[in-house]
């Protein structure tokens, strides 16, 4: 190929490798292994193909160098300029009084999307909850090369085996940032009926690894839980750690009482938490995040205020004001309810309709400036498909410890594409590109 130079865009290798490279990586019995290390988890991989047939895709998706290292300077920014005064105030001052809290912990299983333009990375949300970490670490370690001129573009298998360490620590990070050298004993992985969610593969996949760090692990609905003299039970049993998959964000639905009063009354370690929610993944932290005389007057850096102003797309409420203006600039805009999640109730304005204008103006909603994803041409049954993909960056305190590509056809994500699903994310070196080895 020809040699390009590295930018801030998708480089030109990337852009080649993900239109006309349709070699399939992933291979199936590799990820069985995986999927089921431990011998609690067998039969796991033949459910997900029964259940979830579009849960993994079975190619990768290509960045550039210069890409990657953006996404993690704008995850770096976004979290100091979250942990300025000014900015924590006007976050909270809106948000539930659980998110007022502050024990210490920082939230668990942060992610960051990214749709990718000629500009570089655009941020389109934040998830408290972002789920699909422990199932991307076993997808990344089924890869093999397609070719021995790809053999550059899988991690050696120290580095893959180290993840699984890394999200372990990450927990017991919080456990310390919380109850310092306390024993921790215990720890339930929670969600609303839990085994009919779709990525409810992914909580036994957390089981297994606290347990098999000597941690007593369980997944359970949160109406299982008893507040009782201090202490919130499982089954009778002391929790010392909840792993929060709810989207009731700010534990406000009766069924989550029990695990509200144990929160607030400082008697467990709740991660994610409502106050992380308030600070990161409320939809209106992009407007202020988006615009800099807010982020001037809190005292951000020039630097950090140029990084987020080149990547994260211009947000603003929506009200009865504004209606007629954001209706006639529709076309370029992305709406999202302020607490939605999964791309839930989210609508790209070139597709409205005037009965679903309505219901928007009636809700709380922001509109961002439309960010279109990137392309992924790959074979399906033989016949070449376009796909589209965001990129998800699982983070903790700021880092990131590991990218993810959603591929998928229509409007939003929906893992009910055929080809489609998660996807490892190949980083394409910038010595390779100068190069032109590719």
């Amino acid at each position: 190929m020809t040699s390009q130079p590295a930018t801030a865009s998708i480089s030109p290798s990337a852009e080649t490798l993900n239109r006309d490279c349709f070699c399939r990586t992933l291979n199936m019995e590799r990820l069985r292994e995986q999927l089921e290390s431990d011998p609690s988890l067998k039969g796991m991989m033949s459910s997900i193909t029964q259940t979830r047939p579009n849960l993994f895709s079975s190619t990768v998706v290509f960045i550039s160098q210069a890409v990657q290292q953006q996404i993690s300077a704008t995850v770096e920014a976004i979290e100091r300029v979250a942990a300025l005064p000014g900015y924590q105030v006007q976050a909270l001052s809106r948000a539930d009084a659980s998110a007022q809290h502050d024990f210490g912990p920082l939230g668990a299983c942060m992610g960051y999307d990214f749709h990718l333009n000629a500009n570089g990375p655009q941020l389109i949300e934040v998830n408290t909850n972002a789920g699909g970490l422990l199932l991307n670490v076993a997808l990344a370690r089924a890869q093999e090369a397609c070719c021995d001129e790809m053999d550059w573009a899988f991690p050696s298998s120290e580095r893959r085996d180290n993840l699984k360490k890394t999200i372990f620590y990450m927990f017991d990070a919080e456990w310390q940032l919380q109850c310092g050298t306390a024993p921790w004993r215990s720890v339930v992985i929670v969600d609303d009926a839990p085994m009919a969610q779709y990525l409810a593969p992914e909580f036994e996949l957390f089981r297994q690894l606290f347990a098999q760090n000597g941690i007593h692990a369980a997944v359970a609905d949160p109406s299982e839980f008893v507040w009782q003299n201090g202490r919130l039970l499982h089954q009778g049993t002391p929790v010392d750690m909840v792993y929060n998959r709810l989207t009731d964000f700010y534990l406000a639905e009766p069924n989550h009482l029990a695990l509200r009063q144990a929160y607030e009354a400082n008697a467990v370690v709740l991660t994610p938490h409502p106050r992380a929610h308030a600070l990161l993944a409320d939809k209106r932290n992009l407007i202020a995040l988006s615009h800099d005389e807010l982020l001037l007057a809190w005292g951000a850096s020039a630097a950090d205020r140029s990084l987020l102003a080149a990547n994260i797309p211009a947000t603003r409420l929506v009200t009865p004001e504004r209606a007629d203006e954001l209706w006639a600039q529709r076309r370029q805009l992305f709406f999202k309810p302020v607490a939605g999640y999964g791309a839930k109730a989210a609508y790209r304005g070139d597709k409205l309709t005037r009965r679903v204008w309505n219901e928007i103006l009636e809700g709380d909603f922001v509109a961002q400036a439309l960010v279109p994803p990137s392309g992924r041409k790959i074979e399906v049954d033989g016949v070449q498909t376009d796909l589209k993909f965001d990129i998800r960056a699982y983070t903790y305190a700021g880092q990131v410890q590991l990218l993810a590509a959603r591929m998928y056809a229509g409007q939003t994500t929906n893992f009910r594409t055929q080809g489609g699903g998660f996807a490892p994310v190949i980083v394409v070196p910038a010595e390779k590109i100068a190069a032109g080895a590719l």
